[in-house]
């Protein structure tokens, strides 16, 4: 017999229900600084994505280890929006009725791996869509965390900053995310949007410690234990 895989689900804070995970949206180069330390030029035509499984969550506060087949392994600290409606074809105008709330997001990368597929024209699955890549608290409510503009997002390596900007900083907004990601599929409840990180991307090693921070959300925390066997 095969064993069936459990569906992730998320803690909404204040209320009994969990959040079962289906999808994870992951929006490339959505802050300028970033696009300038990646360097390539920011695409204002439209924003894209990249697509992480629901098998890659993990919580905050776990320690995992450092991945295989890389050498080069980043944090990117994100605000994470999660659908609790469903949504095809939306109007930016009506957008946040598809919202549930927001958390804070660590999309784990093997940057060795993306820039190699990125060079030549493949896909970035390898260097995204792994085990454990996509560190996530519990979620916020809506209407607790209010409207999205000046909070401060950062985030530190062993208690030094590494991350620090503003939601206000991000080119695509939420409202023209979900807009345009329903224009391409039907968005539904489980859902979630990592959209984008700041600039100060960077290695961590086996031992670091990566804390992070947006106003509004729980901190988000994750180790790194030994590396694994050669």
């Amino acid at each position: 017999m095969f064993r069936v895989a459990s569906i992730p689900a998320l803690s909404v804070i204040g209320e009994k229900r969990l959040f079962p995970v289906n999808r994870i949206f992951c929006v490339g180069r959505n802050y300028a600084d970033h696009a300038k330390e990646m360097g390539v030029e920011v695409d204002r035509e439209a924003p894209f994505y990249f697509l992480k499984a629901a098998s890659a969550i993990v919580h905050s506060g776990a320690a995992i280890a450092y991945p295989p087949g890389t050498s080069n392994y980043h944090y990117e600290m994100e605000f994470v929006v999660a659908i609790g409606a469903p949504a095809s074809n939306v109007p930016v105008e009506g957008a946040m009725d598809a919202v549930l709330g927001y958390a804070c997001g660590l999309d784990m990368t093997r940057r060795d791996l993306q820039l190699d597929a990125r060079a030549k024209g493949r896909p970035w699955d390898i260097g995204k869509n792994f085990e454990q890549s996509a560190v996530i608290t519990p979620i916020v409510l809506k209407a607790a965390f209010g409207a999205i503009g000046p909070q401060r997002i950062s985030l530190a390596v062993d208690g030094t900053e590494k991350q620090n900007a503003r939601l206000s900083d991000l080119i695509w907004s939420v409202e023209e995310l979900i807009s345009h990601l329903s224009r391409y599929y039907h968005l539904v409840p489980g859902d979630l949007i990592y959209t984008g990180t700041p600039a100060g991307v960077g290695p961590v090693v086996a031992g670091n410690q990566i804390t992070g921070a947006i106003d509004g959300l729980p901190p988000i925390s994750l180790g790194i234990t030994t590396a694994p066997a050669a």
